[in-house]
């Protein structure tokens, strides 16, 4: 069976104020907001040069942003890892999720820190 290999995937959102419930995975903002990022994140990231390996992502927390308006989201990304799997390319997948934002900008409802988009491999 392949291996699941994690990596980082982490950005700003920049018209979402934080709160201090969105640091309670516990909380009901934080559980709601958790579920739209997975209604952004994964069919992204399904669409990208991972997509047919990709097996998800999980919020891991938010955190204040650089200003009281903006929130931090961390996740984790799973995919599989297999001998008919390309090597996890971060920089390719950044530059795919960096088109797919519109130079790092939307997400959905969001607006992104365009300079904020981190992916780690």
């Amino acid at each position: 069976a392949p291996a699941v290999k994690n990596f980082t995937l982490n950005f700003t959102i920049t018209n979402l104020q934080f709160t201090a419930d969105l640091e309670k995975p516990s909380s009901r903002r934080f559980k709601s907001t958790e579920k739209v990022m997975y209604h952004y994140i994964d069919p992204l990231l399904q669409k990208s040069s991972i997509g047919p390996h990709f097996s998800g992502c999980k919020v891991t927390g938010f955190r204040p942003g650089k200003n009281r308006d903006s929130t931090g989201v961390d996740t984790i990304c799973s995919y599989r890892k297999g001998s008919q799997v390309p090597k996890f390319n971060p920089a390719e997948v950044y530059q795919e999720l960096r088109r797919m934002t519109s130079g790092i900008t939307k997400l959905g409802i969001y607006s992104l820190d365009n300079k904020s988009l981190y992916v780690n491999g």
